[in-house]
This record gives structure tokens, C-alpha cells and sequence, in this order.
């Protein structure tokens, strides 16, 4: 059910759609359907969205919205980004709510996975 004025969709610029929709299905067992060969949306991940085919990407350091994964286990969650072509572009590091790392999917968009789980 969509809720009043609360946010329910996002979509990200992605110059390599097919290669950012591998990532997220081999990452996070993400599902997506395909609207043509610029678009393909996902759903049931918290927040649903897409990603359009465009030469930009999302990142902090730009101006750009950072979304945050949650992991109870962010060691094995790091593992799976790796192995799915992601890039860490901040390793694991500590912060008041607990630890976090950013990566970079292969379009160049931030997204960054944290926990409340001390080591």
C-alpha cells in the first residue's frame, strides 16, 4: 500500500544497465523487470525503484542522495558485493550506530551497507 507524501520510489542514472542489474541480482537477490533495453526497475527492497540508461552516476561527493543497505552481517555482506563486482571506495570503518562500508556498483553509483553489530 503506498503511504501519503512518504517516499516510495527512486531511480538512478546507469550507464551499463545490464551490468547493474547483474550486480544487485548476484549481491542482493534482487529481481528486476525490464521496460526496454534504457530501463529496468526493481521492488521489494525497502524501496522500491530503477535504473534508465545515462552516462551519469550517483555519488556523494557530488551532490548525490547516499542510500544505506542495513546487514546483520556485514563481513559476509561485504563478501557478496565484492564477488559480485562491486568496488569498495570506504572500507569497513567504525561510527556511532555501529560499523559501515560504501562500494560503487558498476555504473559508478555510491551506496554504502552498515550494521549495528560490533566486532
Amino acid at each position: 500500500m503506498n503511504a501519503h507524501e512518504k517516499l516510495n520510489y527512486v531511480e538512478f542514472a546507469a550507464c551499463d544497465v545490464p551490468a547493474t542489474k547483474s550486480f544487485f541480482e548476484k549481491a542482493f537477490a534482487w529481481t528486476f523487470v525490464d521496460y526496454g533495453p534504457e530501463y529496468t526497475a526493481f521492488s521489494g527492497q525497502g524501496l522500491d525503484g530503477g535504473f534508465f540508461r545515462a552516462s551519469l552516476c550517483s555519488t556523494p561527493a557530488t551532490g548525490g542522495a547516499l542510500l544505506v543497505f542495513y546487514s546483520a552481517d556485514l563481513e559476509a555482506t561485504l563478501a557478496k558485493v565484492e564477488a559480485a563486482g562491486g568496488h569498495v571506495v570506504k572500507p569497513v570503518f567504525d561510527f556511532p550506530g555501529g560499523r559501515r562500508f560504501h562500494f560503487t556498483e558498476p555504473s559508478g553509483n555510491e551506496f554504502a551497507v552498515w550494521s549495528d553489530q560490533r566486532v
